[in-house]
């Protein structure tokens, strides 16, 4: 029992240490290294941008006059109106009139994330299909960056972008640039360098249309298109890639009901996509998936035994101060205390983390080093927020409906930059 109680106070240091020496071999292994200009295509395919927009109208238009001016030949974009309730096709529509580049296809009524990107695809010209969400809008050189994996390496399934918070003005905006930096960007590259990447990020993802097409394209039961479509590429050995310098800038929730929202509904999708996938990927031939698997694993683990030692630790304390009988502790968890130098350890470690991520990010956004005392503690406020939204989003998956169509509400964009 002791032991369990040493992992939670370990397992986030141990993490850090992996996740900073995965992106360091990412760095030597398997970006452009020092090339700021994207690889030259000798002949750029034609791409279509799909845009699945729900009650978007207040973020939209801006997003679709930067997506207008990319860097790129040949691409149209493809924005669904999903049933939106508020001033979104108008919007739109009013937006097609003067980008000559974007058409719109108009659904009746909410249907969900999954569908509105099928109905993209059926509309769609081109073999590549570049999905964002109706906040996002990437940078001008994306799309060359995205399709030099494609055009180079045929067995590439997806492509994932790596995302950049833009409304920075509130405290929660501010941490989560943290978090993108020394949590998000650290994971990608590690499970790149690892072989498996556990889910794009479904707001700036590409994928080739073929490879959509071999798993039967996206599931419109799952609260997580993006982890779902990952894991259906990968386990029919499709490669997916993350692509750091394909960048895109978002806007976040800055409200705790908006980003518990968000958080529980990653740790939903998580958990379906597991339950749904956990038979064949025990398979031997889907071994090189088994790193990703253990680590999703493990954290699920840790997440129920941080509770479990906050619980301990309650009930001790209202003991001690005569609020409640003393009761009975055969394994002595009362006295367990962890190591004094555990907690230095671990803050040491999380600067570090922070410096590291710097160092990555410095490369690809210039001015982001203003943020670095964000970069230090939000490793910190990551882990409680995980474990809380992971030991509440996994009975969410366990009693859900087998089958039935996830739909999206409005979400929260917080404020523009």
């Amino acid at each position: 029992m002791r032991a369990l109680l040493s992992f939670v106070y370990h397992y986030p240091l141990f993490m850090a240490c992996v996740w900073m020496l995965g992106a360091l071999v990412y760095r030597i292994r398997r970006s452009h290294g020092s090339a700021k200009k994207p690889p030259a295509l000798d002949s750029p395919p034609p791409v279509s941008v799909l845009i699945p927009c729900h009650n978007e109208g207040r973020v939209v238009r801006e997003v679709l006059e930067k997506m207008a001016n990319l860097d790129y030949p040949d691409y149209e974009i493809i924005a669904i109106d999903d049933g939106s309730t508020d001033d979104t096709l108008s919007v739109l529509r009013e937006a097609a009139r003067a980008i000559p580049r974007l058409r719109v296809v108009a659904l009746s009524k909410n249907q969900g994330k999954a569908t509105a990107l099928k109905y993209g695809l059926l509309a769609s010209r081109s073999e590549f299909l570049v999905c964002t969400d109706a906040d996002a809008f990437l940078a001008p050189d994306a799309l060359r960056w995205i399709l030099w994996h494609f055009v180079n390496f045929p067995r590439v399934g997806a492509v994932t972008g790596n995302p950049r918070i833009r409304n920075r003005t509130t405290l929660l905006g501010k941490i989560q640039v943290g978090e993108y930096s020394t949590i998000i960007g650290m994971i990608k590259r590690t499970q790149r360098v690892l072989g498996k990447v556990f889910t794009v990020s479904g707001v700036t993802v590409a994928y080739r249309k073929r490879a959509l097409l071999d798993v039967g394209l996206w599931s419109d039961d799952m609260a997580t298109e993006d982890i779902d479509a990952s894991w259906k590429l990968q386990t029919r050995f499709w490669d997916v890639r993350f692509e750091e310098r394909a960048l895109s800038w978002i806007l976040t929730p800055e409200t705790l009901a908006g980003l518990w929202k968000q958080r529980v509904r990653w740790a939903q999708g998580g958990a379906e996509v597991m339950l749904k996938y956990f038979r064949t990927l025990a398979h031997f031939r889907q071994r090189r998936f088994w790193p990703v698997l253990l680590e999703y694993w493990v954290s699920m683990v840790w997440a129920y035994a941080f509770y479990f030692s906050v619980a301990v630790g309650l009930v001790n304390l209202l003991g001690r101060i005569g609020l409640i009988p003393v009761l009975p502790d055969p394994w002595g968890l009362a006295v367990f205390v962890p190591p004094e130098w555990t907690g230095t350890l671990l803050a040491a470690v999380c600067m570090l983390q922070g410096l590291v991520a710097l160092g990555f990010e410095s490369r690809t956004e210039k001015g982001i080093a203003r943020y670095i005392f964000w970069f230090i503690w939000y490793p910190l406020a990551y882990w409680l927020l995980s474990a809380t939204a992971t030991v509440w989003g996994i009975p969410r998956a366990l009693l859900k409906r087998r089958g039935s169509k996830a739909v999206w509400d409005s979400p929260d964009r917080g404020l523009q930059a």
